[in-house]
């Protein structure tokens, strides 16, 4: 028994970058849970070979953006607006990944977040498939799982979209995140062909990820745009259309921690993607619930839907989940699983979540600490995410209401509402 397990105390340390948002709010929630300053283990080091973990240390991994140097080290090349290099950046970053959870566990620590279910989530092809495979509501794409041919390029895309009758697609690196190399992308026969995207080429035929969402009309410069992107991976998705907000194009990101969707925030936008940084904005929660229950769904049920796919990932105690409502908010899909989709900074936990008060950091390492509480003398990680003999996520002991059991089919039935699995793919 590890002296922070045995006093009901967690000694945390965080993989990260030191002087970044992500590492100063999670250090926040700890002091504010009481606890002494998490150790801060740089994505540098990690990178370098000069990582070192403690024994009984409870060890979160975190994003390793926002700082030139280490995405220089995982990329290549010199700057990180560049669109280009995202296999190698999934290479070598999933390399380091698998190397923090072995010197963890050589030294006793143990991991928050498995480097088998990171390795998926930043692959959004293989995401898709798990998600698809677990019965989890997504769109269409026939490149999704291992074993979908390759997109080698603006021909595969077209041929793609003609044998699978998708005339509106949404085309994504397969490694890329925050819409890097994004592009919304619709077909009318021959030559007629409009995507919105940031990605822009510079005069050597580079690209770029700019702040703007601009528009591409001509089959020749998407084709130009597609056959660039295509070396690093591509994923193509049926775009299915989405409810609206105000005039403006409307998902949520849900947080789910240790099975139980704990906070949730509407996105809006004028264009296809609704990240914060292409112009999105905040939506109106209350206003998206009223929705949902005027068209006769169960907003329980669509944060099932998110719990659900969070069960994706038993070996990760926080994960993002995109959940794309259809058109009348009655019926949801999963866009994706965000391993570090938890950046929402001022945003409180849901009502009945049981992190009522607590920010998304907060709700993590509250229920770190009630797993080492209720377990002191078992495995933490276990603690906090294990699984039933079937292989079903269970919850941590202790954890927030809802949390044990099915998570997704729980809720469904405490709501008595079904959400149609199957959204309209026509």
């Amino acid at each position: 028994m590890s002296p922070s397990a045995s006093s009901g105390r967690p000694r945390l340390a965080v993989v990260g970058i030191p002087a970044n948002r992500r590492t100063g709010l999670f250090q926040d929630a700890v002091r504010a849970a009481g606890l002494p300053a998490a150790r801060t283990v740089s994505w540098r080091e990690v990178l370098r070979g000069e990582a070192v973990f403690l024994p009984g240390e409870t060890v979160r991994v975190d994003s390793p953006g926002e700082d030139a140097e280490v995405d220089t080290l995982l990329r290549g090349g010199d700057d990180p607006t560049r669109v280009e290099g995202s296999a190698r950046w999934y290479t070598r970053f999933t390399s380091a990944v698998r190397e923090v959870a072995h010197e963890a566990a050589a030294a006793g620590a143990v991991l928050l977040d498995g480097p088998r279910d990171i390795a998926v989530m930043f692959d959004k092809r293989l995401c898709h498939g798990v998600l698809d495979n677990a019965g989890v509501p997504v769109p269409d794409s026939p490149t999704s799982g291992p074993a979908a041919d390759p997109v080698r390029g603006w021909a595969d895309v077209r041929r793609l979209m003609a044998e699978h009758r998708l005339p509106r697609v949404f085309l994504k690196p397969a490694h890329g995140s925050s819409a890097s190399g994004v592009m919304a992308l619709e077909t009318a026969g021959p030559g007629r062909v409009r995507a919105a995207t940031s990605v822009e080429r510079d005069a050597r035929g580079r690209l770029f990820n700019s702040l703007r969402v601009r528009h591409c009309t001509t089959e020749r410069e998407v084709a130009a745009l597609v056959d660039a992107l295509a070396p690093d991976g591509l994923h193509l998705e049926r775009w299915l259309p989405k409810a609206s907000q105000r005039g403006r194009v409307a998902d949520l990101r849900v947080v789910v921690v240790a099975g139980r969707a704990t906070h949730a925030v509407v996105r809006t936008s004028r264009s296809p993607m609704t990240n914060l940084h292409l112009g999105g904005a905040r939506g109106d929660l209350a206003g998206a619930q009223a929705a949902i229950g005027a068209a006769g769904g169960s907003w329980g049920a669509a944060l099932a839907v998110c719990e659900q796919a969070a069960a994706c990932f038993p070996d990760t105690l926080c994960v993002g989940v995109d959940l794309l409502p259809a058109t009348g908010w009655r019926r949801f899909a999963v866009g994706e699983v965000n391993a570090f989709g938890d950046l929402l900074p001022g945003l409180t936990g849901l009502p009945g979540s049981g992190a009522e008060g607590l920010d998304t950091y907060g709700a993590q390492v509250a229920a770190v600490r009630l797993a080492a509480r209720a377990a002191p003398a078992e495995d933490l990680r276990r603690a906090t995410a294990p699984q039933a003999a079937d292989g079903r996520r269970t919850g941590p002991p202790g954890g927030p209401p809802g949390a044990a059991g099915c998570p997704a089919d729980d809720r469904a039935r405490n709501d008595g509402a079904r959400n149609d699995r199957a959204i309209d793919r026509h």
